[in-house]
């Protein structure tokens, strides 16, 4: 078994993927009602908190071990990137090289694409070196969350393409002072485009911090970063507005490094069309991040009534159910994180039992939770209020509480 804190990536998943099989074993065999010891099996309420407690030991076990996979890979992936930069320049190399033999010989068109090619990779070598234990290349892209960051993704795709075509025309009026240079007229479109996807970059991380800090949103941060977060929401699920974004964008770069291709002496002329469906896939994209989960909202708060028990109004030590949304924000499912919902009765802050069932846990959920009213409440009108585990607060819901 892998040594605490090891850094080799394999064996740190390993012992990841260990500790949250080992997790599901041990909430599958509470939900079947195994595993509880005899002083509290007496007690629902007792055994429920017991498992819960027992489970959220071992949800932050499991969080440990992923603590340490995320910095394992993230010490490792920066030599795959850096590797793959200098594979692409390889390739372009071979494909030079096939070009010329094929058509007419070597030119200075070639020549200037090649160094300007190994200066970005030098380039980009050097500036990954000091975040080599953050991901290297991948160090700018993540975000505060620890996901890929869609808009800085995008925005660095393009001013890596327009840096390696200005590196080319320097080179050539370098090598041959009659080389034609810039266009402006003509390349208006692409500096549109670049210039519109880094300031949706700033702009997208303004919107979200300004809406996280307002209450309006809910943020958790990720296990680590994953490539498919750059099309997917914090849960995972497929995103429409950062999937169209990312494609749009690779489509249209492509299209312009064509354009490089055939006529390295300039930079590409974007057909303003193309550029404008840019700028509709920027404004779509910047437009979703307003429509991410917003704060949670309590609804309304019933008491639980038992099978066969009598209908009545909510006492101290009764179980009740806060029906609302937002419970449970986007990325929160884990146990770890589930364990962090919090109600706050009055000034009493009551801890979100988990309750597990084979697979997964029926509280607490997005739209109901189920806590009980600790005696430490006192009698009368008192206020409730979900903290889930975003650190977001929801609307305070008034609760009558009798001796």
């Amino acid at each position: 078994m892998p040594e605490r804190g090891c850094r080799c990536p394999q064996g740190a998943r390993a012992a990841h993927r260990r500790a949250e099989a080992d997790f599901a074993a041990l909430r599958d065999r509470l939900a079947a009602g195994h595993g509880l010891p005899a002083v509290v099996a007496h007690s629902a309420e007792a055994s429920r908190q017991w498992v819960s407690d027992e489970l959220t030991r071992a949800a932050a076990a499991v969080t440990e071990r992923a603590r340490e996979a995320c910095e394992a890979w993230l010490a490792a992936v920066w030599r795959r990137v850096l590797a793959g930069v200098w594979a692409a320049i390889g390739v372009l190399l071979l494909a030079q090289l096939v070009s010329a033999l094929a058509t007419d010989g070597w030119t200075t068109s070639r020549t200037a694409g090649l160094v300007a090619a190994l200066v970005t990779g030098g380039l980009l070598t050097a500036v990954s070196w000091p975040h080599r234990s953050r991901g290297g290349l991948l160090a700018p892209l993540i975000g505060e969350d620890n996901r890929l960051s869609t808009s800085r993704a995008v925005a660095a795709g393009w001013l890596l393409l327009v840096g390696y075509a200005v590196l080319v025309l320097a080179v050539e009026r370098a090598v041959d002072s009659d080389a034609g240079g810039p266009e402006p007229a003509g390349s208006a479109a692409l500096l549109t485009v670049t210039g519109l996807s880094c300031a949706v970059a700033v702009l997208a991380r303004l919107v979200v911090a300004n809406r996280v800090r307002a209450h309006r949103a809910q943020k958790v941060r990720a296990d680590r970063p994953r490539p498919a977060d750059l099309i997917t929401d914090d849960a995972g699920r497929g995103s429409l507005t950062d999937a169209q974004y990312v494609l749009l964008n690779v489509v249209v770069a492509l299209f312009a490094g064509v354009l490089l291709a055939r006529e390295p002496d300039r930079l590409p002329t974007l057909p303003w069309p193309i550029a404008v469906l840019a700028v509709v896939s920027a404004v779509t994209c910047l437009a979703g991040k307003y429509a991410e989960a917003g704060r949670p909202t309590v609804l309304s708060v019933v008491r639980v009534r038992e099978a066969g028990d009598l209908n009545g109004p909510i006492r101290t030590g009764d179980d009740i159910e806060i029906r609302g949304n937002g419970f449970v924000p986007p990325g929160a499912l884990p146990a770890d994180r589930l364990a962090r919902t919090v109600v706050r009765i009055g000034s009493v802050h009551v801890h979100v039992p988990l309750v597990p069932v084979v697979g997964g846990f029926t509280n607490p959920t997005d739209s109901v939770l189920i806590v009980p009213v600790p005696v430490e409440v006192e009698p009368g009108r008192t206020e409730v209020q979900v903290i889930t585990a975003s650190g977001a607060e929801s609307n305070r819901y008034p609760l009558d509480v009798l001796d």
